[in-house]
């Protein structure tokens, strides 16, 4: 009894053993020296050194393994030293230090051969596997499944055994199935478990890799190869059709924004506004002109300039909008002809001054660094530029709703849109709400142009990419109503996602708007029809 307890006390303490043995010979290795070894060395040498290098386990030695396989690693032949040559600067190979050499020395790169360099590449992914960093070991997953090599799966199975985070284990358990899949050496039941495993964890990667492979499988392994691209392949499809709905509602937010306030325009007042587009190109132009003020004296503050940009462009186009309303619009009510032209002779007359003012060239708005980049979402991917746009013009809609439904110039604007004469007997001064109502839809175009200097360029023309589009989706929507403009922003924008690649951007607009013309003969006031003495007249 005593025997065998103590062979089992010895089993049990011999992993613990083996381990405080290996991390004593890591730290016996003088890796200095076997570095500056690798100067004189043989390819067979070198080959050996490589492996005692890496089974150290050390990460100083990865800047000389990394060095040698680029052709970067070299030899003094009057020192003996070997250094790191990147252009005409050296370094340490082991500590990184820069290097001074004499005046007598004399460089020659130390030889290195493919198969060294597989065994190179082999020993840093091996090393950068069992790294603490997760995005690490995902750099090392992605070169294993990269260059599958059959030697690799030791290191793969003890690499997964230990993996604790779930996306860096699908991609080493991708990279074990493609490495098992393109050898013949495996059973041909390990070889078709190989395959949905590829398909479920090597993401986008597995309709390319299971493609190469269909071509120089073996017969019996090309259904189950063909099954699953199959099914890939409709899987993808399913999520085209989301991103597409995805690029829909981006498309969707932006014209909204550009719509929104054409819609209570319209509404209140009942002109046909040209110069709305206008209103569009100045936000921008605004915003343009307080990131130039913010780089050249508060840098600081660049991340929040478009932030600061939105009050000054709401307040600006707003006063604009309100000045042509005076000064123009109030003479022309009752002659919508008379209107329309007034307000297209305005629209030509702003972007002149634009363009005399900034030149005819395009003009860039920096993204800032929350508003860079994109992210996953359940495989779709969504840039942050048009995430914020969405979450922004949700933001706008929203006040406005609450604008129009919880103050008294939202009382008085819906009184005088169902019926003016009435309202104005009623004591409601109509001028006031009629310059405040085509302030509003200024200020929120002024808003839609800061949001577009994050996908479009500056230019004089910016409005009249927008100004045709708009009226589609207050006509489409209903005039004059929050939610039909809502929900006709959003259809026409999924629509258009989902008729450009089967017909062009240019074609799909003309059958968008053939569409509305089909539709509005049916439903002359849109979707959401308002409801008013005046309007139903």
């Amino acid at each position: 009894m005593l025997t065998l307890r103590a062979i089992r006390l010895v089993l049990l303490a011999l992993p613990f053993l083996l381990t405080s043995i290996d991390a004593a010979r890591a730290q016996e290795t003088d890796i200095p020296a076997l570095v500056q070894s690798m100067g004189e060395a043989s390819l067979r040498e070198l080959g050996q050194i490589v492996s005692d290098l890496a089974s150290t386990g050390d990460p100083a030695v990865v800047p000389a393994l990394q060095a040698l396989a680029d052709g970067n690693l070299y030899l003094d032949e009057a020192s003996s030293a070997v250094v790191i040559q990147r252009g005409s600067a050296l370094s340490d190979p082991v500590s990184g230090d820069a290097v001074a050499l004499g005046a007598d020395a004399d460089l020659s790169r130390i030889r290195v051969n493919n198969s060294l360099r597989r065994d190179i590449a082999t020993a840093l992914a091996g090393m950068t596997l069992m790294s603490d960093n997760p995005a690490t070991r995902l750099a090392a997953a992605n070169g294993f499944m990269a260059r599958p090599d059959p030697a690799n799966i030791p290191l793969l199975d003890e690499a997964i055994a230990a993996e604790t985070n779930a996306n860096v284990l699908r991609l080493m358990q991708a990279a074990r199935a493609v490495t098992i899949l393109g050898d013949d050496e495996f059973d041909l039941a390990d070889r078709q478990a190989a395959i949905p495993v590829i398909a479920s964890n090597a993401g986008r990667s597995a309709i390319t890799i299971l493609t190469g492979a269909l071509s120089t499988a073996p017969d019996d392994l090309k259904p189950a190869i063909q099954s699953a691209l199959a099914g890939l392949e409709q899987e993808r499809a399913v999520w085209g059709a989301l991103q597409n709905v995805w690029f829909g509602i981006s498309l969707g937010s932006v014209l909204l924004l550009a719509a929104i306030g054409l819609a209570i325009t319209f509404g209140v007042m009942g002109v046909i506004n040209m110069a709305h587009g206008e209103m569009v190109m100045l936000g921008a132009y605004t915003t343009f002109i307080v990131q130039l003020i913010i780089r050249q004296n508060f840098p600081f503050l660049l991340d929040y300039s478009l932030l600061i940009a939105l009050p000054a462009a709401f307040f600006l186009t707003g006063a604009i909008g309100v000045g042509i309303e005076r000064g123009v619009i109030r003479w022309l009510y009752g002659r919508p002809l008379e209107t329309l032209l007034a307000t297209w002779g305005i629209s030509l007359i702003l972007q002149q001054s634009v363009r005399s003012i900034f030149g005819p060239t395009n003009q860039m708005v920096i993204a800032p660094t929350w508003m860079s980049g994109s992210f996953e979402f359940y495989g779709l991917s969504i840039t942050y530029g048009r995430f914020w746009i969405v979450i922004f013009a949700a933001i706008v809609f929203a006040l406005l709703l609450l604008v129009l439904n919880r103050t008294a110039l939202g009382l008085q604007m819906r009184a005088v849109t169902q019926n003016r004469r009435m309202a104005s007997s009623m004591g409601i001064r109509t001028p006031f709400v009629d310059a405040m109502t085509f302030g509003l839809g200024s200020g929120i175009a002024g808003l839609a142009g800061v949001a577009l200097t994050q996908i479009d360029n500056i230019s004089p023309n910016l409005g009249q990419n927008y100004i045709i589009d708009s009226f589609m989706v207050v006509v489409f929507g209903g005039v004059g109503n929050l939610w039909g403009t809502l929900v006709g922003a959003l259809t026409l924008g999924v629509a258009n996602k989902f008729l450009e690649p089967y017909a062009g951007a240019v074609l799909g607009k003309i059958l968008i708007l053939v569409l509305i013309i089909l539709f509005i003969q049916r439903r002359p006031r849109g979707l959401f029809a308002l409801k008013g003495r005046a309007v139903e007249q």
